[in-house]
């Protein structure tokens, strides 16, 4: 070796990189010596929390993978499902989050990019992105910065690579101050018999580097995302990396050219970590070693190092192992596409990493001690007590405001229209998608067929931080019923765990309890975890973030023609809520708006009443016996009914017994709002009859008001006006 060796007693060097001391301990005993400084960086990004999930592994592993539609699980780039006629969705959701309150344009371009590759790297064509979006309050001086550069991050990356951006969810609030979460989540379209994978195999085959240069961007990103932030957070911002749209355009289509062509025997995107996770990741897999001549990385700066090139996030890079026979060949396709295409090593049966640069050896680690030997933790921690239920005296308030508070809450920032951001974003590009960004779920044609597939991402932080067991089900069931609601069947989810400082036993008691949920709401459902991200450390200066485990939902809807949306369809139908309404206002929408306090329960939720209620609608769905259908979620019932006269200019004129602000506002769970049109009401009754479904005639469709008895009413007009104006105006 000639690089100069770390000593173990240099604390400021192994605690820069982010490893505790009885790690780097471990890492010189599995070596048997002590390492240098690019052998350290490599444990560095291979150890820490966003590679190794050390503090998440072992509850990760509690959570149901299989179902009889899953091809590929956990533990790929992505997730792999069925969708009927030998095709496949493969689907996956990644945080960039420290990095785009760093610099929120790049962090959330380069989020975008890199779970594209994830996709594509599958073998999967894009089809469709989504996002899941938390600020902090309005009124804090970054939100509308941050704001502004990540939706417009988003929509550059997207729309200049030509992937529809067609979903998601924007919210805010105080704890996400210092830490914004930026959750990127990508589904592609493949055959199930051209997946490709990420195991490396054939002793000697070539290791070929594929697409953009290497340069000294991103380096220490992976490790960076898993340490909390202080007042010193705007000096990372060399960490951030810089992406291309148009080289990612052409490594997308190169990829997918090679890959019919079956030349390529693994391959991996450069994500987190880059060249060291990508490599260590395939010969980890493949039960084998990799050698590699660092001097022949394509580079972008002069003397670049081994540590340097080793840990470097440039963007737009892939890592293949190739059939030589076929290296020719693929050389050409790069060439024509205009992207590098280097062979930089070569697969050995030494199960080693092994580096060369200048004809020296600057690294030799066995892979199992870089993976199977990572930390793994058992973190302690506390369970806090659901936060108790809260009873409002309906005696103080009073029904003649129910309008102006139905205004107040469709006009505030967590509950007004999107229609501001989703305009930023092409949603249309590629002619596929049925169901565009503003109803439950989107929903995308699988090109050239009849069937389509829905996708949905959802999570109620405030719920999680009050009931973290009830909201890590309800982050589930809400994207089960959007799929639903859209006509799709739920068919598995994709997650993405954002978290504070796991060493805090009271946030791993979140983490702890919001996986008990999701496992519990997945198995009920029979809808599995097929892939996912952890983003721990969402902290600045000790305060973390609400408990946020988001998650995107993919279903598969058959014949389109099925598809429905949350807009009315025509005059004088019947509109119907399924499911049982108590009023539950604890941790409402309208306690946080109306009356700005957060206090009470977080719901309870049924998931017997929930598959109930869910198969009912589909069966309604497949009957043809509903126009529109609306999942009954945040602001409650009101809110939802609002939503569909907006979405379709038709009024509803609602009566019923009941005329408090928990019945209209209260978000009890397992609901939906449906339209049925008046030639079929005896159907549609008899169906719920035979299901001992619990349904209540609210009311019919009217032209162009929103009408309450006996309370008042307003314009479709002024209510969607009023929707529409948040954003533009905070953004002006």
């Amino acid at each position: 070796m000639t690089s100069t060796w770390i000593h173990k007693t240099e604390q400021s060097l192994v605690e820069s990189h982010g490893l505790k001391h009885d790690e780097f301990d471990n890492i010189v005993k599995g070596l048997g010596r002590e390492p240098n400084l690019t052998e350290l960086g490599i444990f560095s990004a291979m150890w820490n929390e966003h590679c190794s999930y050390k503090s998440s592994k072992f509850w990760l592993k509690k959570l149901p993978t299989t179902g009889e539609r899953v091809v590929q699980g956990p533990g790929e780039n992505a997730g792999v499902i069925d969708i009927d006629d030998g095709d496949v969705a493969v689907f996956k959701m990644e945080s960039h989050n420290h990095p785009s309150y760093i610099e929120p344009y790049q962090g959330a371009a380069t989020g975008v990019g890199g779970i594209l590759r994830d996709i594509f790297t599958m073998g999967a064509r894009p089809v469709a992105n989504l996002n899941a979006l938390r600020f902090g309050e309005p009124s804090h001086p970054k939100t509308k910065h941050l704001l502004a550069g990540v939706v417009e991050g988003i929509g550059g990356y997207g729309n200049c690579i030509g992937i529809p951006t067609v979903g998601g969810e924007v919210n805010f609030h105080p704890s996400y101050n210092g830490n914004i979460l930026v959750n990127a989540m990508t589904v592609g379209i493949a055959k199930k018999d051209k997946i490709f994978y990420s195991a490396a195999a054939g002793i000697g085959n070539p290791v070929v580097y594929v697409g953009s240069k290497t340069g000294r961007d991103g380096i220490h990103g992976a490790t960076m995302a898993s340490a909390e932030f202080d007042d010193d957070s705007e000096d990372k911002k060399p960490t951030v990396q810089v992406g291309d749209p148009f080289t990612e355009k052409l490594l997308l289509e190169a990829c997918l050219e090679l890959m019919k062509e079956e030349a390529i025997i693994a391959i991996q995107d450069m994500g987190a970590a880059g060249l060291t996770s990508s490599s260590i990741e395939m010969a980890s897999k493949g039960n084998v070693g990799l050698e590699i001549d660092l001097t022949k990385v394509p580079m972008r700066a002069s003397n670049m190092t081994a540590y340097e090139l080793m840990l470097s996030e440039s963007q737009e890079r892939m890592l293949m192992v190739i059939d030589p026979a076929k290296e020719d060949m693929a050389r050409k396709i790069f060439k024509k596409w205009d992207l590098e295409f280097e062979v930089i090593g070569r697969v050995t049966d030494t199960k080693n990493l092994v580096l060369n640069m200048h004809g020296k050896e600057e690294a030799c680690i066995p892979i199992n001690i870089l993976v199977e030997d990572a930390p793994e933790y058992q973190r302690d921690y506390t369970i806090s007590e659901p936060t108790k239920d809260y009873t409002i005296d309906p005696n103080s308030l009073n029904a003649e405001t129910i309008v102006d508070d139905l205004i107040k809450m469709i006009s505030h920032p967590n509950l007004c229209s999107r229609r501001w951001i989703w305009e930023q974003y092409d949603h249309m590009v590629m002619a596929d998608t049925i169901v565009r960004p503003g109803s439950d779920a989107a929903v995308v044609r699988v090109h050239g067929t009849n069937k389509a597939i829905a996708m949905s991402t959802d999570c109620s932080p405030t719920y999680c931080k009050h009931n973290s067991f009830e909201g890590g089900k309800h982050a589930v069931v809400e994207t089960w019923r959007n799929l639903i609601a859209s006509g799709a069947l739920p068919i598995a989810i994709t997650d993405c765990m954002n978290f504070g400082n796991p060493e805090k036993p009271e946030i791993m008691g979140q983490f702890v309890e919001c996986i008990r949920g999701m496992t519990e709401a997945c198995s009920a459902l029979n809808y599995p975890v097929v892939s996912g991200n952890v983003s721990l450390y969402n902290e600045t200066n000790g305060e973390g973030i609400y408990p946020t485990p988001a998650i995107g939902g993919v279903g598969l809807i058959k014949n389109i023609e099925k598809t429905k949306t949350i807009a009315f369809k025509k005059i004088d139908s019947a509109i119907y809520l399924i499911g049982k309404t108590e009023g539950h206002l604890g941790n409402s929408h309208f306690l946080s708006i109306v009356q700005n306090q957060e206090i009470g329960s977080t719901p309870i939720i049924n998931l017997d009443e929930e598959l109930k209620n869910g198969k009912f609608i589909l069966e309604l769905v497949n009957k043809d016996l509903i126009l529109s259908s609306h999942d009954v979620g945040e602001g409650g019932l009101l809110v939802a009914a609002t939503e569909m006269s907006m979405s379709s200019g038709i009024g509803v004129s609602i009566n019923t017994e009941r005329k408090n602000h928990a019945y209209y506002f209260g978000e009890d769970q397992g609901r939906y709002l449906v339209e049925v049109d008046a030639a079929d009401e005896q159907k549609f009754k008899q169906v719920a009859e035979d299901h001992k479904i619990t349904i209540e005639l609210i009311g019919r469709t009217i032209d162009a008001y929103l009408m309450i008895q006996d309370i008042g009413k307003v314009s479709v007009k002024d209510l969607k006006s009023e929707s529409e104006k948040w954003f533009p105006n905070f953004t002006r």
